[in-house]
């Protein structure tokens, strides 16, 4: 695969607690990223979150997208739910449409949709629930998703803008497709460096096997790297995924 031919930016899922319990150190990754996915109350995330992830992420220039996820709280979102097209299309207006109401009371512009866990699984590997849910974005707005796969297809189709996801504390299988954990395990910093170095740098990575190189067909989009604020040692994590990316912008003079 072709070199990244864009800045590399950072975004993190924000936002994912509920009522007084807290999931991850959100003040301390947003001095660090460029871009939050916030949670908007379906997989976890409530009004109050809500409106608090925006005040945060504005104090601190953080472009801010909508996280939908899945009706399961207990589950986090981490769950396959069989649900029809129209559903999936409308619980996507539905949540964008409530994270939109605490934007536009900041004065804060909508910058992406990125769909959360399962969600986002299901729409790599089904057309169908990828053009539902694509269908429930605001024109004009920007999808996260895994290149080459229905999410890419999908937003194409679709007159989507397209933003293509590496990702610092997931693993990928022999054939390119997330291993989502429903509760995250924990990273080694040094493993964390060098699975983000491969990808950003040679456009592939080692799957979970340990042997299989998997080729990222990242073509000409702009590239996000994805972390989670849920993930054991996040902070750790998104230190180590900025700390690449600066350095891969910096050689190539996106720095700036």
């Amino acid at each position: 695969m072709g070199p990244i031919k864009h800045k590399v930016l950072i975004n993190v899922d924000l936002g994912e607690g509920y009522g007084n319990l807290k999931c991850g150190p959100d003040e301390e990754l947003l001095p660090l990223i460029s871009q939050a996915n916030v949670a908007c109350g379906f997989h976890s995330g409530d009004a109050l979150i809500m409106m608090e992830t925006v005040r945060l992420c504005k104090s601190h220039g953080v472009k801010v997208g909508a996280h939908p996820g899945l009706p399961d709280l207990q589950g986090f979102g981490r769950r396959e739910m069989k649900l029809e097209p129209d559903e999936l299309t409308a619980m996507t207006v539905y949540q964008v449409g409530a994270l939109r109401g605490f934007l536009d009371r900041e004065g804060v512009p909508l910058n992406h949709v990125k769909p959360h866990g399962a969600l986002y699984g299901m729409m790599c590997r089904d057309y169908q629930v990828a053009v539902a849910v694509m269908k429930g974005i605001p024109p004009g707005i920007p999808v996260f998703g895994l290149a080459g796969t229905n999410m890419e297809k999908a937003a194409n189709d679709l007159g989507i803008e397209f933003w293509a996801e590496l990702y610092a504390d997931v693993k990928y299988d022999t054939k390119g497709a997330l291993v989502i954990d429903r509760i995250k395990k924990p990273w080694d910093p040094t493993d964390v460096e060098k699975h983000i170095e491969q990808q950003v740098r040679t456009a592939s990575v080692t799957a979970i096997d340990g042997t299989t190189v998997v080729p990222l067909p990242l073509k000409n989009y702009p590239v996000t790297i994805c972390c989670h604020s849920d993930s054991p040692g996040c902070v750790d994590i998104v230190q180590t995924a900025k700390a690449v990316a600066d350095q891969f912008n910096k050689d190539h003079g996106w720095d700036g």
